[in-house]
């Protein structure tokens, strides 16, 4: 008698490790846009102390992201003032002196693509799935 695996037992085994491998997979995906979203989250958090120091220091909104990043100190890292992170891109746009807004997009495209985040000079953030969000969408806790 031959030592060995039969081409049944092989198939078997593989089948199985797909079998596992497909139901986990979704959780994976899922877990890693969940991932971004608190990042994202917390770069929002990050930009609105950044612009309420700057406020504090200069009497206004800073006119970029950018600039937050060239004072020295630095407000902000270079890599969240370039309007890209973990993801996401940010759009800050100054309306005065005393206002401003940041939006937060995710940059993938497809099923697993995150949600979409607004953030202005009253420091809350909120979401929305699908398109972008605004003053009027769901507040994030």
């Amino acid at each position: 008698m031959r030592k060995g695996f039969t081409l049944v037992e092989i198939m078997i085994v593989v089948s199985l490790v797909v079998i596992l491998v497909s139901l986990a997979a979704p959780g994976l995906l899922r877990s890693r846009v969940i991932a971004n979203e608190g990042a994202a989250i917390g770069n929002l958090k990050a930009v609105n102390n950044a612009c309420q120091l700057y406020h504090m220091d200069n009497n206004q909104y800073p006119d970029s992201l950018a600039s937050l990043s060239v004072s020295t100190p630095p407000y902000l890292d270079s890599v969240l003032a370039s309007g890209e992170k973990q993801s996401y891109s940010f759009a800050y746009n100054f309306v005065s002196n005393d206002s401003f807004t940041v939006n937060a997009s995710p940059l993938s495209t497809g099923l697993l693509r995150g949600r979409y985040f607004y953030l202005d000079e009253s420091g809350i953030i909120r979401a929305k799935s699908g398109s972008p969000a605004g003053p009027d969408d769901e507040t994030v806790k």
